[in-house]
């Protein structure tokens, strides 16, 4: 049987949640992988949520993704996959929502943009953002419904909050989010959680994204989530530049790639206050800076 890393236990999925999943692991592992006639040939890894074994079938390489089976994203997950159908995107070979398996195609766990340097992994990840950008399906949540909540509920959580901002950023936000719903964008497939971890070298693609969140709209929306995500590697010129790469990369159009910066950044800001988070919220303010006009002296 397997064992479960000691730094999978201790992701804070499992604080509130109980360990009785984890505990079952190893029994689940094995349970599936003699269903599915799989054999383990390397270390487990994982993510926050999932644990990932590479295994084989008939001499093939594989990866087996197990997580809990009541996590409201598994369903979704597997919709993505399946609605990508490997373009961009890991290939989804079968799936068992009932167990929280999924048989995955494998790619190079040891190689991804986020162990490379900024100026080669930020076209990447632009590259991949409008290599998803598809002709979208009609059920999924669309950017525009986002917009239309943070329009309705910034004000009264930066009250909330204890007005975490300045209030002339909070206008620079609003006026954003204004320009953004009165501009028409795309109608494209867009992966909402977009970020240098989730993706990873492929065969049949030199790069191909892990856990897409579907929706639909416009493929900007987590853009903001590439430059926080390192933004402490990044100048405040750097910044600017690392904009510019991503919006002739994914060819965006540049006023409303930053407009979308400005509201993920105040969205993101929000939600992490208050979630207790201490090292994003202070990333998002700097975006907000950085993106929204200073007064004039």
């Amino acid at each position: 049987m397997i064992e479960v890393p000691d730094s999978f236990r201790a992701m804070p999925r499992w604080w509130h949640g109980g360990t009785a999943w984890l505990d079952r692991l190893p029994r689940l592992a094995d349970d599936v992988c003699r269903r599915l006639r799989l054999t383990v040939d390397g270390p487990a890894r994982h993510g926050s949520n999932a644990l990932v074994l590479p295994v084989r079938r008939d001499g093939l390489p594989y990866a087996l993704r197990l997580s809990p089976p009541d996590d409201h994203d598994l369903a979704a997950q597997v919709t993505a996959l399946q609605f990508w159908a490997g373009r961009g995107t890991v290939l989804l070979h079968e799936a068992d929502p009932a167990v929280g398996a999924m048989l995955l195609e494998r790619l190079d766990v040891d190689r991804s943009p986020a162990a490379l340097p900024l100026p080669e992994a930020v076209p990447i990840l632009a590259r991949v953002m409008r290599r998803l950008a598809v002709d979208p399906p009609e059920d999924v949540p669309t950017t525009r419904s986002w917009l239309r909540s943070g329009a309705e509920r910034f004000a009264r959580e930066w009250a909330e909050l204890d007005r975490p901002l300045p209030g002339r950023l909070l206008a620079g936000v609003r006026e954003a989010i204004e320009n953004l719903l009165t501009e028409p964008g795309e109608d494209r497939a867009v992966n909402a959680d977009l970020h240098y971890d989730q993706v990873l070298g492929g065969a049949r693609e030199p790069w191909l994204v892990v856990d897409p969140v579907l929706a639909r709209g416009d493929i900007e929306y987590d853009l903001a989530r590439i430059l926080w995500s390192r933004l402490d590697e990044m100048t405040d010129r750097a910044v600017h530049d690392h904009l510019r790469t991503v919006i002739t990369e994914a060819d965006l159009r540049p006023d409303r790639a930053r407009a979308w910066v400005i509201f993920r950044a105040a969205d993101y800001l929000f939600w992490g206050l208050r979630h207790g988070l201490t090292e994003d919220p202070p990333r998002c303010r700097r975006l907000l800076e950085l993106f929204l006009p200073r007064p004039v002296p």
